[in-house]
């Protein structure tokens, strides 16, 4: 292939790549674009691999991998205290602790230059050359050097050939010149990831994508049928006052987790925490059961909560109980709040009789209560379900007849 014939083609790569970062593309459909973009002008890529920081609360980074057997594959990795070592070893971490932008060896060379355990690995798999590039998304201060175990936001991509000539000079110069536009591509996708990773962990999984997709309007509110949940751990002023700071935000962390995962599991929607307790909901529109499937977590969320605090206590670590309160009826979702300040959350008679709800399992001596609304429609499919009688809760004018599960 002619240089002419490269530039062509690259150019038309290039206007590809464009495209997808205006339209923010995913970072797996933006790299298959690439890669065979590269290998349609001429380039004998074999694999490619790309990683960028995550501003997720589980994982430090993301990253996809291309084959050219295989297409392209995702991957995360967890935040480590240590860093593992084949990272550690890597090629990449050498380019990012380093004050370069990119790194190259030809892997056919007998005395090369620069020598990782990962170049054995591919050019056992008849990997010739080997090129690998950073850019940063903001100026990093101080150079190009960073830590690699806590990198500025960015991108990494490394790109291995299996010609027998590897990559040309001419090829590299004609990389160089297209990276801009893949990285503004991938950044563009890095953003929207970026922003849905962040709207979802702060808001929840609904919220967030109601938020993602432009209902931000302070009043923008949705009238739903509900079945509203408010879970609290038992006891947690006095153990506020006797544990100090750290220990309490591990337990607390510890038990939300499994609430949380557990509601998610079931369908619904975890939309806020409030000290001790969380609120949640799930839509009567999307779930034909929502009160089936509001038990079954509750049922759940009762288990996991022995098992974890039968776990803690053979830790030696501070367990604790938990109450939770279900009711169902309309309420207002959506946006509430300061002209620059807002919440997106649910209010109406239904949220504050939950509240209510809450506030009797002591009186009742049980850890789970359930109003008539959701447990009536359950009885005749679940034995469990037992009367509790009928109360008069603050605030609500007719008597209300309550339930537990045995």
């Amino acid at each position: 292939m002619t240089s002419r014939d490269l530039q062509v083609n690259l150019r038309a790569l290039q206007t590809r790549l464009i495209g997808l970062g205006l339209e923010g593309s995913h970072f797996g459909v933006i790299l298959e674009t690439f890669c065979a973009g590269l290998n349609t002008a001429g380039l004998s890529l074999m694999r490619a691999h790309v990683s960028l920081r995550a501003y997720h609360p589980e994982f430090g980074s993301l990253a996809h991998n291309w084959r050219r057997e295989t297409g392209t594959q995702s991957q995360t990795f967890v935040h480590t205290e240590q860093p593992q070592q084949n990272w550690v070893s890597s090629p990449l971490y050498y380019l990012l602790e380093n004050n370069i932008s990119e790194i190259r060896q030809r892997l056919t060379e007998p005395d090369p230059e620069l020598w990782f355990p990962f170049f054995d690995d591919i050019r056992s798999q008849g990997a010739t050359d080997y090129v690998a590039f950073k850019a940063f998304f903001a100026d990093p201060e101080g150079g190009l050097a960073v830590d690699p175990n806590n990198t500025p936001e960015g991108c990494l991509i490394s790109l291995t050939a299996d010609g027998p000539e590897g990559f040309s000079n001419q090829e590299l110069d004609a990389l160089r010149d297209l990276l801009p536009s893949l990285f503004l591509a991938l950044k563009s996708g890095a953003n929207r990831q970026l922003a849905a990773d962040i709207a979802t962990t702060y808001l929840g999984r609904d919220a967030g994508m109601r938020v993602l997709s432009g209902d931000i309007i302070r009043g923008s509110v949705q009238r739903l049928d509900t079945v509203i949940c408010y879970f609290d751990l038992s006891g947690f002023t006095k153990l506020s006052e006797t544990l100090d700071g750290p220990e309490i935000i591990e337990m607390l962390n510890a038990y939300f987790a499994l609430a949380v995962d557990v509601v998610q599991k079931h369908g619904g929607n975890v939309l806020k925490f409030m000290g001790d307790g969380m609120l949640f909901i799930f839509d009567v529109s999307k779930m034909e059961d929502a009160p089936r499937a509001a038990i079954e977590a509750t049922v759940a969320i009762r288990g996991e909560m022995h098992r974890v605090s039968k776990r803690r206590m053979c830790d030696g670590l501070t367990a604790t109980g938990f109450t939770l309160a279900l009711h169902s009826g309309e309420v207002l979702y959506g946006n509430i709040g300061g002209k620059t300040r807002l919440d997106f959350t649910v209010i109406g008679p239904a949220v504050n009789t939950t509240a209510r709800l809450s506030s009797m399992c002591s009186h009742v001596d049980q850890n789970i209560v359930i109003s008539a609304n959701v447990a009536r429609p359950m009885q005749s499919k679940r034995s469990d379900l037992v009367s509790l009688g009928q109360y008069r809760l603050r605030g609500v004018s007719e008597r209300q007849e309550l339930f537990t599960l045995d």
